[in-house]
């Protein structure tokens, strides 16, 4: 469509035109047969999305952040110790949430674009006993990935519980929560789920619900309480109504279409687009001069950090945004304006990629960058046209 940007920031994403059909939908009751279906069904391809067989689902209207507080309000009680394995501003966020509901934190940081290496990692958890330890599988502040596989294989066989905060990265990289024994997951709707903003979306596995039922204080958050949610979903999933807070009837339902058209994909298929888009895009980038922010070998595929070229700053993301494509400044607060942020996740394409380079070349080219025309693209063609 004539005028039309491309929206290629870390979310929200573009979404397809079957969910925005679904969230444009006439509401109905939230208690109205086919809204129960559509809800009880969004809970079973969770699992699946999830790669949680045993987990339980719960949706809940609201953002990426109540998606965290779902799981520190109900997990940890005053004095509990937790290890955060910090990448960026988000680990931050999770430290000082878990704190809010009493915890002994304790960080293992690495530099602004690193993540923590399994053996420091492996040091902390040795140093003391933790009731839970939380991994950003991507840090949207960074682009970081950070290796939740081999964090998860630090606490085999211990009570520890392994807390993934899988906002951005969740249906679009590698995540399988009972083959890695990841205790809890969670994300938010706008991202690599590709469903509009405002669900809060978080599968808890046996052992983090074992853990909620023996608490011993209430839960400190009356709308974050396990115990108000669970016979909620039940209930949905048993396809019968109930009631405790009213749900976002429409963006369930478009949740519900997303989540369909994820499983028609194959996780293992999407994952491996995830991994191609993300090095024509990053391949695009080193033909143009530009740097990254995250470490060679701890690169999300969900999202790319760039670095401005030398005598190139924030201005030309305005140039870029004017040539047809909307990316995001840098979020870190340490180099905020060192960088920039391009999302590739959920329905991104091959021809999404190739736009956005182009949109970046004409951005650069408007500010008096000096590259060679044409690299950019040249570069993310080659690998989408490797076999």
């Amino acid at each position: 469509m004539k005028g039309r940007k491309l929206l290629m920031i870390p979310g929200p994403i573009e979404f397809e035109p079957a969910v925005m059909r679904a969230l444009g939908a006439p509401t109905t009751s939230h208690i109205a047969p086919n809204f129960i279906e559509e809800f009880g069904e969004a809970l079973e391809r969770m699992r699946q999305v999830f790669l949680s067989a045993k987990g339980q689902p719960f949706i809940v209207a609201g953002s990426g952040t109540l998606a965290m507080d779902l799981a520190g309000a109900n997990l940890i009680e005053a004095g509990d110790a937790a290890l955060v394995v910090n990448s960026g501003y988000f680990g931050d966020r999770m430290g000082e949430l878990l704190e809010r509901y009493g915890a002994t934190v304790h960080h293992v940081r690495a530099a602004v674009g690193d993540a923590p290496t399994l053996e420091q990692v492996g040091a902390a958890l040795k140093a003391r006993p933790y009731k839970l330890v939380t991994v950003t599988q991507v840090d949207t502040s960074t682009g970081v990935l950070t290796d939740v596989a081999g964090i998860a294989a630090l606490v085999k066989g211990t009570n520890t519980l392994v807390v993934v905060d899988g906002v951005c990265s969740v249906a679009g990289e590698e995540l399988r929560m009972d083959d890695w024994g990841v205790d809890l997951a969670l994300t938010a709707s706008q991202k690599a789920i590709a469903t509009p903003p405002g669900l809060a979306l978080l599968v808890a596995g046996p052992r983090a619900m074992d853990a909620w039922r023996r608490r011993k204080t209430p839960v400190g958050s009356y709308y974050a309480d396990w115990g108000k949610w669970l016979p909620i979903m039940e209930a949905y999933e048993g396809r019968k109504p109930s009631y405790f807070g009213t749900p976002a009837v429409n963006l369930v339902s478009a949740l519900n279409v997303s989540l369909g058209q994820i499983l028609a994909e194959g996780m293992d298929a999407r994952f491996a687009r995830h991994r191609k888009l993300s090095a024509a895009c990053k391949a695009g980038i080193e033909a143009l001069g530009m740097g990254q922010l995250p470490v060679a070998g701890k690169r999300a595929n969900t999202m790319t950090a760039p670095f401005y070229p030398a005598g190139v700053d924030a201005a030309v993301l305005g140039k870029i945004n004017a040539a047809g494509a909307i990316l995001a400044g840098g979020l870190h607060p340490a180099c905020k304006a060192q960088y920039f942020r391009i999302g590739h996740m959920g329905p991104n394409t091959a021809g999404d990629i190739l736009a956005t380079l182009g949109a970046i070349e004409a951005g650069l080219s408007a500010v008096g960058y000096t590259f060679e025309p044409g690299a950019g693209l040249a570069a993310a063609q080659r690998v989408f046209l490797k076999a």
